[in-house]
C-alpha cells in the first residue's frame, strides 16, 4: 500500500490541491453525493488543470495504486471515490465554453449541468441531459444520459462531439468521429473505463420555448394513471416529454399547503414549446384520468425545471438505486407498481419511469456503446432517507422493488442507476455491445486502470 506522503511526493508538480486523512478539510473532501458511500482514500488530487490529471493518472499506474475518478460526486454507488486509494477530483477543470452561432458548448470535465445551463440558457439553447442539476457532466455523459429533453433531443451522448480524454498510459487525445473513433464509440455509453475525459464538446439544442411541470394524482388512482400513461407516451409528440413517477408532494412552494406531504402518483413533464402546444400534446392522457390533484404545468426556463428537484435532493441522503430497461408495462406489472409505489419508505423515496422513445430511437443499438435503443422506458426504484437510520429500509424497499419487477425487465439496466451488482449485471447493461467493449477497453487499459466503475474487463483473447 502506497502511503500518503509518499502519494503527495510522487505528485510533485500538481498545481492543484493534495488533500490527505490527516489535513484540514479531509472529511469534507472526501464526502460524495450519497451519504451511504463511507470511503477513506489515500489522497484526494483535485486537479486545476489537464496537466494536473496526467500526472495524478501516471502516479496511480507507476505506484500500482487504485484509483477513482470524481466528477460531480452523484453516482449512487459511489463510484467517485475508493478507499486507500488515489481520487482524482475533477471539479476544478470547470470552464464551460459556449459558441451559440456554431450551437456547441466545450464543458470542462469537472462541471456540474448547473454550471452548463446556466452559460447556454442566456442564449435560448441546450444540451439533453438529467433533471437534477448538481449531477455532474462527466458520468452523466458517460453513461449514456437520460432526461427531460431525451424524446426530443435524444441521450446526451447522441449530442457529443468530440472530447479530450487522458489514457491509463497518459496520452492525451481528442476522440470524435474522425478522431480515436473506436474510443468515441466507447465513450458514448461505456462509462468511466476507457479514460478521464477533461472537456467535453456538445451540440446545443433549442428550448427558448420551453413548458414543464407537474401533475399529481391520489396515489390509490395510480394504476388508472399509469396505463393511460404507458399506452399514450409513446405516441405522443417527440417535443413533449413526461416520466411517471410514485413520490410524495414536497412540503413546501410552489405547492398548496393542502398537499404538502400527500404520496401521490405523478407525470412530472417537460415540453418543447410553449403552453398551449403542451396543453394540447398532453390532452389526450389528461382527458382519459380523473381530475388531477394539481396540474402545474407552465412555461419556465429550461434551467429552472433542471435545477426544480436540487432542493429536495441535498448531497448527504442515504441512498439506493436498483433500475432496470423495460419494453412493455402489461398489467401484472402495473399492479406491482402500485403495490410498492404506494409503500414508500420515506417521503423523498421514489419511482420514476423515464421515456426512451423518439429520438433516442433515431440511433442504432450498436451505434453507440449504449445498447438499449429498443427499450420505452427506465425504470429506476430509488430509496432515499435524510438520516443513516433509513439506510436499511430504502435499501430492502429497492431491491424488493426491483426483484418484484426485473421479470418484466428487458434484461439489463442503465449503468447511471446501477450500485455495485456484479458482473453478470454489467454485461446484461450492454448487450452485444460488450464484446467490442472489452477489446477496446484492452487497446487502450488494458491493465484495467480504470476499474472503479461498471466494470468492462479487458479482453483476455
Amino acid at each position: 500500500m502506497t502511503s500518503t506522503e509518499a502519494l503527495r511526493s510522487a505528485l510533485a508538480g500538481f498545481t492543484g490541491s493534495t488533500i490527505g486523512p490527516d489535513d484540514p478539510g479531509y472529511d469534507t473532501a472526501r464526502r460524495v453525493y450519497n451519504g451511504m458511500i463511507d470511503k477513506s482514500p489515500a489522497l484526494i488530487a483535485q486537479a486545476r488543470t489537464e496537466a494536473d490529471v496526467v500526472l495524478a493518472v501516471n502516479v496511480a499506474r507507476e505506484h500500482d495504486v487504485l484509483l477513482a475518478v470524481r466528477g460531480g460526486g452523484h453516482n449512487g454507488g459511489g463510484l467517485g471515490t475508493c478507499d486507500q486509494g488515489l481520487v482524482i477530483d475533477l471539479a476544478g477543470l470547470d470552464a464551460v465554453e459556449v459558441d451559440p452561432d456554431a450551437r456547441t458548448v466545450r464543458v470542462g470535465g469537472g462541471c456540474t449541468w448547473g454550471q452548463v445551463d446556466q452559460a447556454t440558457s442566456a442564449y435560448g439553447l441546450a444540451v439533453p441531459s438529467g433533471i437534477i442539476s448538481t449531477t455532474g457532466v462527466g458520468g452523466l455523459t458517460l453513461g449514456g444520459g437520460l432526461g427531460h429533453l431525451t424524446r426530443a433531443y435524444g441521450l446526451t451522448i447522441d449530442n457529443l462531439l468530440a472530447a479530450e480524454v487522458v489514457l491509463a498510459d497518459g496520452r492525451r487525445v481528442r476522440a470524435s468521429a474522425t478522431e480515436e473513433p473506436d474510443l468515441f464509440w466507447a465513450l458514448r455509453g461505456g462509462g468511466g473505463n476507457f479514460g478521464i475525459v477533461t472537456s467535453f464538446t456538445f451540440k446545443l439544442n433549442d428550448v427558448s420555448r420551453f413548458a414543464a411541470g407537474p401533475t399529481f394524482w391520489d396515489i390509490d388512482q395510480g394504476e388508472q394513471v399509469l396505463k393511460a400513461y404507458r399506452d399514450f407516451l409513446p405516441d405522443a409528440p417527440r417535443s413533449l416529454n413526461g416520466f411517471f413517477a410514485y413520490t410524495t408532494v414536497p412540503p413546501g412552494p410552489p405547492f398548496p399547503e393542502e398537499l404538502h406531504l400527500r404520496p401521490v402518483c405523478a407525470v412530472v413533464w417537460a415540453c418543447i414549446g410553449d403552453e398551449d402546444g403542451a396543453r394540447q400534446s398532453m390532452a389526450p392522457l389528461l382527458d382519459s384520468v380523473p381530475e388531477p390533484l394539481l396540474h402545474g404545468v407552465a412555461a419556465m426556463p429550461h434551467a429552472a425545471m433542471q435545477s426544480a428537484f436540487d432542493a429536495l435532493y441535498p448531497k448527504g441522503q442515504q441512498w439506493y438505486w436498483r433500475a432496470d430497461f423495460v419494453n412493455t408495462v402489461p398489467d401484472a406489472a402495473v399492479e406491482i407498481h402500485q403495490r410498492f409505489g404506494s409503500a414508500l419508505p420515506t417521503s423523498v423515496s421514489t419511482m420514476h419511469l423515464y421515456p426512451i422513445d423518439g429520438a433516442a430511437h433515431d440511433v442504432g443499438p450498436s451505434d453507440t456503446a449504449w445498447a438499449y435503443r429498443d427499450a420505452t422506458w427506465g425504470s429506476v426504484y430509488a430509496g432515499v432517507g435524510p438520516e443513516p437510520p433509513d439506510a436499511e429500509s430504502v435499501r430492502r424497499w429497492s431491491i424488493d422493488y426491483f426483484e418484484a419487477l426485473h421479470p418484466y425487465s428487458a434484461g439489463g439496466a442503465y449503468v447511471n442507476m446501477m450500485m455495485d451488482e456484479g458482473q453478470e449485471r454489467v454485461q446484461a447493461s450492454y448487450r452485444d455491445n460488450y464484446s467490442r467493449l472489452a477489446r477496446i477497453k484492452r487497446a487502450y487499459d488494458p491493465n484495467n486502470l480504470f476499474r472503479v466503475n461498471q466494470n468492462i474487463k479487458p479482453d483476455a483473447s
